[in-house]
């Protein structure tokens, strides 16, 4: 093999080799980041929902979630548990959320108290959690007309700060 031709299979080789340890050190410092802290979420979500009925209503009919509100409670639950990024925030005690479902059925507006500290940011997920819901309610109706309702949602959270 002429001088040449062993420089740049030289050169070529080190390049190879350069390059490959360059991905194998930054591999490793992907792996280098660890979760240490995590926090244990234990919800429940008691029943039955209250409804605050319409003033002036001779025949109010309460909204009502396709499937009933044990399946509403378990979807409900179930996203919480997915979709709450409780590492920002410590849960403790009971809470109220109000849902305000219009005529159509959906949900317009989510309320929660009471307010503690960081629990805007707890309800602003919670806000994520429920439009995360895909099915509609059932509006309520007053004398066969479909009208818009608050229905009110209480739970209890206990967080457990754990480390890794």
């Amino acid at each position: 093999m002429n001088r040449p031709m062993k420089v740049f299979t030289l050169l070529i080789a080190l390049f190879i080799a350069n390059f490959t340890f360059a991905q194998d050190i930054e591999e490793r410092d992907d792996n280098q980041i660890t979760e240490t802290n995590k926090n244990l979420l234990k919800i429940d979500i008691k029943e039955p929902l209250l409804q605050v009925a319409v003033k002036n209503c001779n025949d109010f009919k309460a909204a009502a979630f396709e499937g009933g509100v044990a399946v509403y409670k378990q979807t409900l639950q179930k996203f919480m548990y997915d979709y709450l990024n409780s590492d920002f925030y410590v849960l403790n005690g009971d809470f109220t959320f109000t849902l305000t479902v219009d005529e159509t059925g959906k949900v317009t507006n989510i309320e929660g108290s009471p307010k503690v500290a960081n629990s805007t940011y707890f309800f602003d997920d919670m806000k994520y959690v429920v439009r995360r819901i895909k099915k509609n309610w059932i509006p309520a109706s007053c004398d066969g007309k479909p009208v818009t309702s608050q229905i009110k949602l209480k739970m209890n959270f206990s967080s457990i700060a754990t480390d890794l």
